[in-house]
């Protein structure tokens, strides 16, 4: 045990020095600072894991499971905050994320820096919804097991139907909701915009009659670019519209659902990017395929 620990401690002081070092050259070489704030991502990300598993071993037994995912997620607000500069605005006047539940969440998906807005924004007595392969996955995928994730085999549509079907009875029973994205991947747009969506969360939504309730990311190609090597520091807008109910619907409704919630979240996300970069950004007309064209008219940002 000591031998592992003396590793453990060596490990990290060796991790913690590669990265301040990076962070050191960033004020020569600014690229710098997309490796340092890479390399403390993940260990941030590790040790939130870390203690996930061990929250959520204790939160099973005394009986409050349901929490875990939240409890691990402040963490991770929080250890990101200190090490990358990075956090999520939560923008939620009306308090929908304290008051509806069971729900079925959904938000727009851009990088893998979404871990971090589940961790500013995720509400209480919810579980995400994840793809089976993340089971093998050490750190994350002992926590997502642990902590009552529902997971999708994504290769199997027998398979994902089940899921979906179990999923729906536990928000019925258990009063649990879940966060989906509906675009099923990341987009890592640098500009405004939407893929997409697949229709599996609001099958659910209805299946289970619980309201929809849309989640809008301001797009934040601002902070972090992949593909220029960008990552700064930074606030970023995130808004909880209000619930979609779905009481009465059918899966006759689910494909006009599905469009109307898109449309809307498109909608919003133009304008609070807009309002995130402190200039007008011209409305699209035209979304068809997810891909939005610009109309000419602009959205300003807000005073």
């Amino acid at each position: 045990m000591s031998a592992f620990l003396y590793y453990l401690v060596y490990f990290l002081a060796g991790y913690t020095a590669l990265t301040v070092a990076f962070y050191m050259v960033s004020i020569i070489v600014p690229k710098a600072a997309f490796v340092a704030r890479l390399l403390a991502s993940y260990i941030s990300l590790i040790i939130s894991a870390l203690y996930g598993v061990l929250a959520s071993i204790v939160l099973r037994l005394s009986g409050n499971v349901q929490i875990a995912q939240w409890a691990t997620g402040r963490s991770f607000k929080y250890l990101m905050a200190t090490t990358t500069g990075v956090t999520f605005d939560v923008i939620d006047p009306k308090g929908h994320l304290d008051t509806v539940r069971p729900a079925v969440f959904i938000g727009n998906h851009q990088t893998e820096l979404d871990v971090l807005m589940l961790g500013c924004m995720f509400p209480k007595y919810c579980s995400v919804t994840a793809k089976s392969s993340l089971k093998k996955t050490p750190f994350l995928g002992w926590f997502m097991t642990l902590s009552g994730s529902i997971f999708i085999d994504r290769k199997n549509t027998k398979d994902a139907r089940e899921a979906m079907k179990g999923a729906a009875d536990e928000i019925i029973a258990r009063k649990q909701s879940v966060y989906m994205f509906p675009e099923g991947t990341r987009s890592y747009a640098k500009e405004p915009m939407l893929l997409p969506f697949k229709k599996g969360a609001f099958h659910l939504a209805v299946q289970a009659q619980v309201p929809i309730v849309p989640c809008v990311v301001a797009n934040y190609s601002h902070v972090l670019y992949v593909r220029d090597l960008h990552f700064g520091s930074g606030s970023i807008p995130v808004k909880v519209l209000d619930p979609i109910p779905t009481t009465g619907l059918t899966a006759a409704d689910v494909d006009e659902l599905t469009r109307t919630t898109r449309d809307l979240m498109l909608k919003e996300l133009f304008a609070l990017t807009a309002q995130a970069r402190g200039s007008p950004i011209p409305l699209p007309t035209d979304t068809e395929n997810g891909t939005a064209k610009a109309s000419g008219v602009e959205i300003k940002a807000a005073s």
